[in-house]
């Protein structure tokens, strides 16, 4: 799985990791990350979701990486702002205000650009990847944020039922994951709705991950 597969779902318009609202996990556990007004959050292959629309309307500043440039380019005609853009090293920064979304491939996005975050939101982004590119995309976050805390959206289901993505990421992968440099606590679960729950059944699980 490469960038090429992730232009086309975009441009088939197969997004149906998009939710269109906020992440029902996300606003019941994220005072999990003991936030305040103003700490930035950093969101990887945050897509054009509008859980972005949702933290900066928290007063938090968001800043996220996506492939699709126009993903990218949606989330601020949405939020009417007028980006500032900047090409940088292979990546495209587009920054209004409290948020900052570049638009490349994640890894090539490194510290000196990120710059500090407070915490990670990652919901469609581990389970966007197949076993073989997790412990790779696992390593990066961590060292481009200096392990800062996480919460961590995953699925849990028979991957037998369908072929991801999303795929199933279990409660053992994720600490083999992460485990490391992270203690790990689940923080919700409820059972997969929506229209993946007409693919597969099985939980979506809201992970707590802070530094050990």
């Amino acid at each position: 799985m490469d960038s090429d597969f992730w232009k086309q779902r975009w441009q088939q318009n197969q997004i149906g990791f998009h939710e269109g609202r906020e992440n029902n996990l996300l606003s019941r556990c994220i005072y999990h990350l003991a936030l305040k007004p103003g700490d930035r959050i950093f969101v990887p292959l945050c897509g054009k979701a509008a859980d972005l629309d949702w933290l900066v309307a928290q007063g938090y500043h968001v800043t996220g990486i996506e492939l699709h440039q126009a993903a990218v380019e949606e989330v601020f005609q949405r939020m009417g702002l007028v980006p500032q853009v900047t090409r940088l090293n292979g990546l495209t920064r587009f920054e209004a205000g409290p948020i900052m979304l570049f638009a490349g491939d994640f890894f090539e996005l490194h510290s000196n650009l990120l710059g500090h975050v407070d915490a990670i939101y990652d919901r469609a982004a581990l389970v966007a990847l197949p076993r073989e590119m997790r412990k790779a995309y696992a390593e990066h976050l961590m060292t481009l944020t200096n392990n800062a805390p996480q919460l961590l959206i995953c699925f849990d289901y028979d991957q037998s039922q369908m072929d991801g993505p999303p795929f199933s990421v279990s409660e053992a992968e994720i600490r083999e994951l992460y485990g490391n440099r992270y203690k790990q606590e689940r923080a919700a679960m409820v059972e997969i709705s929506g229209p993946l729950s007409q693919r597969c059944s099985g939980n979506e699980i809201a992970w707590l991950l802070s530094a050990d």
